[in-house]
């Protein structure tokens, strides 16, 4: 079955891009979590235990696409493969660390207003 390409229409405002690349679907958790180096994929679904196995795998195939995280399979038995951030994907990690500084600030004010406890 072929691939479909995918494509991004790029509006004047980039945030939304960034917003996709980075945040969408278990993106910015995974990365957050690979900051600390490589990562075999039970070590994430253990660290961020609300995403089904299916969509860690969508999520981390998205982000290798996007250049921002190397899946490394090792030459073993048995099989071992190994995730982890490229320098595109380390380069997130002052953004993301932003947004979660912004989220601990405001994060409650969110929920409130949303009326999520």
């Amino acid at each position: 079955m072929a691939k479909r390409a995918r494509t991004r229409v790029v509006g004047p405002c980039s945030v939304g891009d960034a917003v996709e690349a980075l945040g969408a679907r278990w993106k910015g958790e995974i990365l957050w979590y690979l900051g600390d180096g490589p990562k075999r994929f039970m070590e994430l679904r253990r660290r961020i235990p609300a995403v089904s196995p299916k969509v860690l795998t969508q999520a981390l195939r998205s982000l290798e696409q996007d250049g921002l995280v190397q899946r490394v399979q090792h030459a073993e038995i048995p099989p071992r493969v190994e995730y982890s951030l490229t320098a595109l994907g380390r380069s997130a990690g002052p953004v993301l660390q932003v947004i979660a500084d912004w989220w601990k600030k405001h994060g409650e004010a969110v929920r409130n207003a949303a009326g999520i406890k």
